[in-house]
């Protein structure tokens, strides 16, 4: 199918639902920047934004057999960017940012088991980053464990900033769906801005 199809609301939507990821390549490359504008304007921090929008693009590619043509798929996506912060906001009024979820996911797993737990944690999903296709885990690791930002991935690996985009959602994507839901629930946190575990890659 030619990506001049995908500008059809509904072809979109049934390429999605089938999990045609040319056509979720192409929802990321037309909204990713859009979102991240309006996130911003939400959240005022760049990197939460950026956090926000990656959220709901994951979600829309592991929610996409739920996706309706009849729906306008640039509304529902705003509307999925506007309850991500909502959902951000609720959990630090003061704020704006995801660090006292993130500290506090932190203490939870700890408080609950030992230090041997957030170990345990780190290495699974250590395990699982190791598990992911090699273009997708080169720009994972540059982002997340190197922290360089998509400009720099772009330029170090010669490809443009809405493919770095992709793969990065696509990582977290596959991660989240190889991984339980005790340690799905810490993914996002873990890699929050930029301020991800040192992890033994």
């Amino acid at each position: 199918m030619k990506s001049e199809d995908y500008n059809d609301n509904d072809i979109l939507i049934e390429s999605l639902k089938n999990g045609d990821e040319k056509a979720y390549n192409y929802l990321i490359d037309t909204y990713h920047h859009k979102l991240c504008v309006y996130a911003n304007s939400l959240v005022k921090n760049i990197y939460s934004a950026e956090d926000i929008v990656q959220n709901v693009f994951i979600k829309v590619w592991e929610q996409r057999t739920r996706l309706k043509t009849n729906h306008a798929i640039k509304s529902f996506l705003y509307k999925l960017v506007y309850n991500e912060f909502i959902d951000l906001y609720r959990k630090n009024q003061s704020l704006f940012s995801l660090e006292k979820s993130y500290y506090d996911a932190l203490n939870s797993i700890v408080l609950e088991d030992d230090s041997e737990s957030l170990q345990r944690v780190i290495n699974v999903v250590d395990k699982e980053i190791q598990n992911l296709p090699p273009k997708c885990k080169e720009v994972f690791i540059l982002s997340k464990k190197e922290g360089l930002t998509n400009i720099e991935i772009a330029e170090h690996l010669d490809v443009s900033i809405k493919t770095v985009e992709a793969q990065i959602t696509k990582a977290f994507s596959i991660l989240r769906s190889s991984l339980d839901d005790k340690i799905k629930n810490f993914l996002f946190l873990l890699f929050s801005k930029k301020k991800s575990l040192r992890l033994n890659l």
